[in-house]
């Protein structure tokens, strides 16, 4: 399980990001679209990271929501 980050982009749409796995970052025009896309973003990021051998980093992201 990876945590992400949705949030709203400049013109509208969204962005998500896993700040796990550095550069792991995706947009969509609906937070839908872009849940999946940062799916296959994970998905894909892993798989090359396995195929060339490298490492897979820890998810060591705790995420809270604060009210200020």
């Amino acid at each position: 399980m990876r945590a992400v980050i949705l949030r709203r982009g400049e013109d509208s749409g969204w962005i998500a990001e896993c700040p796990s796995l550095p550069g792991c970052i995706t947009q969509g025009k609906t937070k839908a679209e872009t849940v999946r896309n940062i799916k296959e973003a994970i998905e894909g990021w892993i798989e090359t990271m396995t195929v060339h051998g490298q490492a897979i980093p820890e998810e060591d992201y705790d995420t809270q929501v604060l009210c200020v």
